[in-house]
């Protein structure tokens, strides 16, 4: 009996010295000296079957060879972990003389930098930013701009309704409306809305259902045609350059009354006919006008006293022009080699 523990300590051992090459390895080796099931167990269960004479002396050798296995198996734990570690760090480490890696920053998309430009341009003039919603009611998308639910101008704007009295807006003309809701009766009002708004377009090289607008709107005593025509010179020379030119054609909007298209001089041939303009030395830009007496009232103004003029631009258009791009699509299209070049 005292040979068989002795063979078994030393076979424990050299299992221990050579069989564990991990932690797994060791864990298992432990269990099939030390386990429930294991060798030592086992050879402790049949000390009954020993004289009492030799029970005291077998169990002490039983118990030193169990400590000793112990003692083996946990400075191989030792051994193992620090290994482990070791190789870790090895396999982690950062090589210090290697040159840094390059962070690439983003930076603004085009639109962002057309708004941009168009914002501080009237910022610089006085006037307030204002926002509203994207989901708008029909009173404030259609009604209050003296559009009525049977106006055939509706039609023009045709939209994305999610009821029948809610829908996506298809301007930020209600911003002005709600704006001027907020106002005293009268109060003077120098503002621009923009915002992205949807209407129920192609998506073509010069349409999309959602684009980017900017409207604007002043009220005051004594506003007059001349001085929204002087604002749109001044913003088309701010945009575009001091030979820019502009030219105002007749037109309608059922809230502004009188109304006018407005057209730049063309930004590719300076007026003198390319293929961009068609030959006509202008490009369509935006509409204006001067606010109907009836959305003034419906908003709590008195035509009386006050008058005003509004216009809106869409920025895609804008930025067409500014950075000689042909197909509007690509703002939306996420190309990064169309969005790096700027």
């Amino acid at each position: 009996m005292e040979q068989k523990i002795l063979e078994l300590r030393q076979r424990a051992a050299d299992a221990i010295k050579t069989a564990a090459n991990n932690l797994k390895d060791l864990d298992n080796i432990r269990v099939k000296f030390l386990g429930k099931k294991g060798e030592i167990t086992s050879l402790l269960r049949g000390m009954s079957q020993l004289s009492a004479e030799d029970r005291p002396r077998i169990g002490k050798i039983v118990n030193e060879a169990r400590a000793q296995i112990e003692m083996l198996i946990a400075e191989k734990n030792e051994s193992l972990k620090a290994k482990e570690l070791s190789d870790k760090l090895a396999s982690e480490k950062i090589d210090v003389t290697l040159p840094g890696r390059q962070i690439h920053s983003g930076h603004l998309h085009p639109l962002t930098l057309t708004l941009n430009r168009v914002k501080e341009i009237f910022l610089q003039m006085g006037y307030t930013i204002e926002e509203g919603p994207e989901v708008e009611t029909d009173y404030y998308n259609f009604e209050a701009l003296n559009l009525p639910k049977d106006h055939p101008a509706r039609d023009m704007q045709d939209s994305f309704y999610i009821t029948d009295d809610i829908l996506l807006r298809t301007q930020t003309s209600p911003v002005q409306a709600r704006t001027m809701e907020r106002h005293e009766p009268n109060t003077p009002i120098r503002m621009i809305a923009p915002g992205r708004v949807y209407r129920r377009d192609d998506y073509d090289a010069s349409h999309s259902p959602m684009f980017t607008q900017v409207e604007g709107l002043v009220i005051d005593k004594g506003i007059r045609f001349s001085d929204l025509k002087g604002t749109l010179e001044w913003l088309l020379k701010q945009l575009f350059g001091e030979k820019a030119r502009a030219r105002l054609r007749p037109s309608f909007f059922p809230f502004t009354e009188p109304s006018t298209e407005v057209d730049v001089s063309c930004v590719m041939c300076h007026g003198q006919g390319c293929k961009v303009c068609k030959g006509t030395g202008w490009l369509e830009i935006l509409g204006a006008g001067m606010v109907h007496p009836d959305v003034l009232t419906m908003s709590g103004y008195d035509p009386k006293v006050v008058s005003g003029f509004a216009f809106g631009l869409g920025i895609e258009r804008i930025a067409m022009l500014s950075y000689g791009i042909d197909d509007l699509r690509l703002f939306y299209d996420n190309d990064i080699r169309f969005l790096q070049q700027f």
